[in-house]
């Protein structure tokens, strides 16, 4: 049987990770097995961090209705199980949006509750 070493399907995949890897410090940019555990780990990373951003910003969006609502003098909680009893179905970032940008809605979504 004969030897294969790889070669161009090799050549091509390495590139594909140097590639990745430009901009990283020393050997992580240079050489093939630093930069693969770099863009690994660099990619791991990117996954959970856009996991953390999520819960982050609905963390932002709670805050904002939250901050809202204290001028009608109502809680957080006690408003968001309103709109479940009443059948509204606006997410968190909706209601957030609203706040900003439309407070008039807003106010007249509160008042309806």
């Amino acid at each position: 049987m004969t030897r294969v070493k790889g070669g161009f399907a090799r050549h091509r995949k390495h590139v594909k990770v140097i590639k990745k890897a430009k901009g990283y410090y020393l050997t992580r940019s240079k050489n093939f097995k630093r930069a693969n555990e770099a863009v690994v780990k660099a990619g791991e990373e990117a996954f959970a961090g856009r996991r953390i951003r999520r819960r982050d910003l609905r963390r932002v969006w709670i805050s904002r209705i939250n901050g809202a609502l204290t001028e009608y003098g109502i809680p957080y909680s006690r408003f968001i199980n309103k709109l479940k009893v009443a059948n509204v179905t606006l997410d968190r970032k909706t209601l957030a949006e609203m706040v900003v940008n439309d407070s008039k809605a807003f106010k007249t979504l509160v008042k309806s509750l």
